[in-house]
């Protein structure tokens, strides 16, 4: 094979191939489905914000009744939240709890861990790139 040849075929390459310097990830934060029933708001699906970020629905759920500052408890991968709350609000928590506790902010990447070091301690370790920062405990 020719330098030319070789050449084309190179430039061929890289024409289909898709940018790898773009940070655009196929990663999203799934929205909340909410439901509000009397003076409760219900999360249906506690379960699948959980698998994507890939923590315990107790965990979520503690954060959540933190920051809204009420009483939530997990009823068969459902939270029940003592109060109502728009879907907006709660899609606003959940975004804020995947860009601290999920999402890594070194390489951008959802593949991270949390570890718990000592009293109060709280590390994010991410399985992609190795970073490991602390994190507020909630």
């Amino acid at each position: 094979m020719s330098d030319e040849e070789y050449m084309k075929l190179l430039d061929r390459a890289f024409a289909n191939a898709r940018d790898l310097a773009s940070n655009a990830s196929d990663f999203v934060i799934p929205k909340v489905d909410s439901l509000i029933q009397g003076n409760k708001t219900i999360i249906r699906n506690l379960g699948v914000l959980a698998d994507k970020a890939r923590r315990d629905p107790k965990e979520m759920a503690r954060y959540i009744s933190r920051e809204l500052g009420v009483p939530a408890g997990v009823e068969e991968l459902r939270l029940i939240i003592s109060g109502k709350f728009q879907a907006a609000e709660l899609d606003m928590r959940i975004q804020r709890y995947f860009e601290t506790y999920v999402i890594c902010k070194e390489c951008h990447k959802p593949d991270t861990k949390l570890e718990r070091a000592g009293r109060g301690m709280l590390y994010l370790m991410c399985e992609a790139c190795g970073s490991r920062y602390g994190v507020k405990n909630y």
